[in-house]
């Protein structure tokens, strides 16, 4: 569009004269958002009534740019780190236990004396990999009066060393039981 049909255009939209139209174009070349915004604050054009127009983006609009490009940042970080959030959350756990399981021994003892201790992971990688010989060696340790417990600086160790005393008292009470019956015969 050239100069001249912006002028009219800008006189006919705004109802100002043709030089007050010329001038207004002029001061914002020839812009005529800018020119129509103009002749507004000049107050020699009448403002809309249905809706506000601006030269550039009102403070709202770029607030809510400003937000729309933070929540895509934000759902784009939790996309990324979910997977990377959750295999640190799983190496961590790990470490824990590994650690736990260093810092916690399993004791073998006779006659109330310690006998033997070593860490509940090499325990661990015993029954794991020995399962049919170790834990039947454990158990018939228990009939030749061996006790276990385990020492450590967890709550959970105490629960488990109520549990390994009561397998021990049964043990005990098994072989009272047969020996009992042998005397009857």
């Amino acid at each position: 569009m050239e100069n001249i049909e912006k002028i009219e255009l800008l006189r006919e939209k705004t109802g100002v004269s043709y030089d007050e139209a010329k001038k207004a174009l002029e001061e914002n070349n020839y812009d005529m958002l800018d020119a129509v915004l103009a002749l507004e604050r000049q107050g020699k054009a009448e403002q809309p009534k249905d809706g506000v127009y601006t030269a550039g983006a009102s403070q709202d609009m770029e607030n809510v740019k400003k937000f729309e490009i933070a929540q895509k940042q934000y759902e784009d970080d939790c996309n990324k780190n979910n997977f990377k959030e959750g295999c640190r959350r799983l190496a961590d756990f790990f470490r824990m236990i590994f650690k736990k399981s260093l810092d916690i021994d399993f004791c073998i003892n006779k006659d109330a004396k310690k006998v033997a201790s070593v860490p509940l992971l090499v325990l661990i990688l015993l029954i794991l990999g020995f399962f049919w010989v170790t834990v039947p060696l454990i158990v018939i340790g228990l009939f030749f009066g061996i006790s276990y417990n385990f020492t450590g600086v967890d709550k959970v160790v105490l629960d488990v060393n109520d549990v390994c005393d009561k397998a021990s008292q049964t043990a005990e009470n098994i072989k009272k039981e047969f020996k009992k019956d042998d005397e009857k015969k």
